[in-house]
């Protein structure tokens, strides 16, 4: 994590942004709310970095005239274009961690670690009067 925070750094962009500017890369368009539980923050945490997100220039936020409940998120020329700069920097990264690491063993963690996340993810949305209910 230290080592892509350093590199983001390097384009003025934190740790945070680069989560929600992840998601909006894939799926430009989505409400707050979403974007909030999408990136497994609070609602007032996900403001917050909106808020400095608008200021520099990466999104902007609106609301659709037949509902103005929900709060709308959608990046900007220069939000889309930090893409092209700063996936390679997590793809670096990434390659650094990995090296010496075989095809077999990656492939393993990668099916472990996404088992793990899904098991996380039924438990924090099953029947909360179930003795695993517990919202995480």
């Amino acid at each position: 994590m230290r080592a892509l925070q350093s590199r983001l750094a390097a384009h003025g962009v934190t740790f945070g942004h680069w989560t929600f500017l992840r998601i909006l890369w894939e799926r430009d368009g989505l409400t707050q709310r979403a974007l909030s539980a999408d990136a497994g923050v609070s609602e007032p945490t996900t403001v917050a970095a909106l808020r400095a997100m608008a200021k520099a220039g990466y999104i902007t936020r609106s609301q659709a005239e037949r509902n103005r409940k929900n709060v709308y998120v959608h990046l900007t020329t220069k939000g889309r274009a930090l893409e092209a700069k700063l996936v390679p920097l997590a793809v670096e990264v990434n390659e650094i961690g990995l090296a010496g690491v075989s095809a077999a063993d990656r492939a393993a963690t990668q099916r472990a670690l996404l088992a793990i996340i899904e098991n996380l993810r039924e438990e924090a949305f099953s029947d909360p009067s179930s003795s695993r209910g517990r919202r995480i």
